[in-house]
């Protein structure tokens, strides 16, 4: 489902919602997540356990002339409920991209995971310059529920 400011995708997962926020809490396994091809690595890899944590990302693309770092500060955290952030350039106040995982568990062994990016809060106008939205096409999004669905199975 797209908006003129955001893209959000759905998915049954066939995994107990803890293992599947266990996974999506660890900055370490974000890289395996990412159906964008932007994610890198982790540079600080303590697992998510609160809103207002920051976290450090390795990241690559053109759209930033090549390998650069991001800052993500948690903007919503509920144990395997909810996990949500806005990404920054490294050192940078977030400028209001926000990317949330919600999920809902389907019994014992499976999870709804949707998988919302919303830019929608993005004011700045020389971003709104540089920044062509979406940066990730819901194609993308969808690998990334993929990945997830794979990252949790293995």
């Amino acid at each position: 489902m797209s908006t003129d400011t955001s893209i959000t995708v759905q998915r049954t997962i066939d995994a107990a919602t803890p293992e599947v926020f266990d996974v999506l809490s660890n900055p370490e396994r974000h890289a395996e997540l990412d159906g964008s091809g932007f994610v890198v690595s982790d540079e600080r890899t303590d697992r998510i356990t609160a809103a207002g944590q920051v976290f450090r990302m390795n990241m690559t693309g053109d759209h930033m002339g090549g390998d650069y770092q991001t800052d993500n500060t948690v903007t919503g955290y509920d144990a395997n409920h909810l996990l949500a952030w806005q990404t920054a350039p490294a050192d940078t106040e977030p400028p209001g991209w926000e990317w949330v995982w919600e999920l809902t568990a389907q019994g014992s062994g499976a999870t709804d995971v949707r998988l919302t990016y919303d830019w929608g809060k993005v004011t700045d106008p020389a971003i709104l310059e540089k920044v062509r939205f979406p940066l990730v096409s819901e194609d993308q999004l969808e690998e990334s529920l993929n990945l997830l669905a794979a990252a949790v199975v293995g």
